[in-house]
């Protein structure tokens, strides 16, 4: 890969350390100066005038709503709520559906614990949890998950890419076979949101989830939650509060009923602070262009992948441009992992120990001198 078509974000928005490098978006991610200026602002506000402009806050929190639905193309804002995490997300939607003893859910052998555990908590309601083997050799690890759907399958949910192997699955392809079978889908997207295009009309979805700490680029704490307008008002509600209520405001009124929108999942006070920071974070991604945001970081990935075969590394992750996104997980022959690992972490190399090699997950503006000095690191005899 020439390293000339390397392209890096304007300096402007990002202001690392220049002993760090970063490539550990998988994990947490740094916040763009403009997220950080947004949080700074929204601290010296409310210490200078308290909730004075609590309604413009609001309007923050809708503009929000209105980002995320336009980040992953759904029909409306209303079909967005904001969570705290992707694993709270997942726990709405396992415990909302209405399953009966038999029911059975296909997920992937690698998912993250969070798109496992969820699932395998409702066996006391009888249901039972396929994991199916999702070969990364496989020219279509997404065929296989349909061919594994039988009479019993109620629910599929998949990673839309894998946090250690970084395999991208194809999502249409999934989405269509359960909306034909009449399926629920199912999708953990914190691995590509931020990272490839999301569209969750495209992939036929009827849940979506992700966290805004990783490749949206904003805090820990706050999650996206897409619920497609048919499901609103099939999900059995298990949180309640003053917020989900569709007369929220109303607080002399005696009567309730749950919001009509994707609010209703949402049982008390918003996270304030996160809403701004996550709001100038997408932002940011929404100015840039996801298709220019993909393609910076499929230049930056075929770089990881090529110098690291060169010096003898064994790429444990998916490596096919179509069913791969941000992620590089490596090991070198006869080597400990752990303490390369250990290495490069002193070294001021932020990455992360997954899968059974070394991952490196680099964004759209990750400079080329950080990616060439990890790989330095990366190769040299320890």
């Amino acid at each position: 890969m020439d390293k000339a078509a390397i392209s890096t974000a304007p300096e402007k928005e990002f202001n690392l350390d220049p002993g760090i490098c970063h490539l550990n978006h998988a994990a947490v991610a740094p916040w763009p100066l403009r997220t950080v200026q947004a949080v700074t602002a929204f601290c010296e506000e409310n210490a200078a005038t308290g909730s004075q402009r609590y309604a413009q806050w609001l309007n923050i929190e809708q503009q929000l709503r209105d980002r995320l639905a336009q980040l992953i193309n759904a029909q409306s804002s209303d079909e967005i709520a904001l969570l705290k995490s992707t694993s709270e997300a997942l726990s709405v939607v396992a415990w909302g559906l209405d399953w009966k003893p038999g029911d059975e859910v296909l997920i992937s052998t690698q998912e993250f614990p969070s798109n496992r555990i969820v699932w395998e908590s409702l066996k006391p309601l009888g249901v039972t949890v396929r994991q199916i083997e999702t070969d990364v050799a496989n020219t279509s690890p997404a065929q296989q998950l349909v061919d594994a759907m039988s009479e019993q399958t109620r629910l599929v949910s998949v990673s839309s890419v894998q946090y250690a192997t970084g395999l991208a699955l194809d999502l249409a392809t999934i989405g269509r076979a359960c909306r034909e079978r009449d399926i629920v889908f199912c999708v953990d997207a914190i691995q590509s949101i931020g990272a490839l295009p999301f569209d969750v009309q495209a992939c036929h979805a009827d849940f979506v989830m992700a966290d805004g700490h990783k490749w949206m680029l904003g805090p820990e704490g706050l999650a996206l939650f897409y619920c497609r307008q048919a499901w609103l008002e099939r999900l059995t509600l298990r949180q309640f509060g003053w917020h989900m209520v569709e007369a929220m405001g109303d607080y002399d009124r005696v009567d309730w009923e749950p919001a009509q929108t994707a609010r209703r999942f949402e049982c008390g006070s918003p996270n304030m602070l996160g809403i701004h920071a996550l709001h100038a974070s997408i932002g940011l991604l929404l100015e840039t262009g996801m298709e220019k945001i993909s393609n910076l970081i499929s230049v930056k990935v075929s770089y990881l992948i090529d110098n690291l075969i060169n010096k003898g590394a064994i790429i444990l992750s998916e490596t096919r441009p179509g069913q791969r996104a941000g992620i590089v997980t490596f090991r070198f022959p006869d080597e400990d992992t752990g303490k390369r690992y250990q290495y490069l972490q002193k070294q001021g190399v932020i990455c992360a120990l997954r899968g059974g090699g070394i991952r490196f997950s680099p964004h759209f503006y990750t400079p080329q001198a950080v990616l060439d000095r990890a790989l330095e690191l990366a190769c040299q005899p320890l």
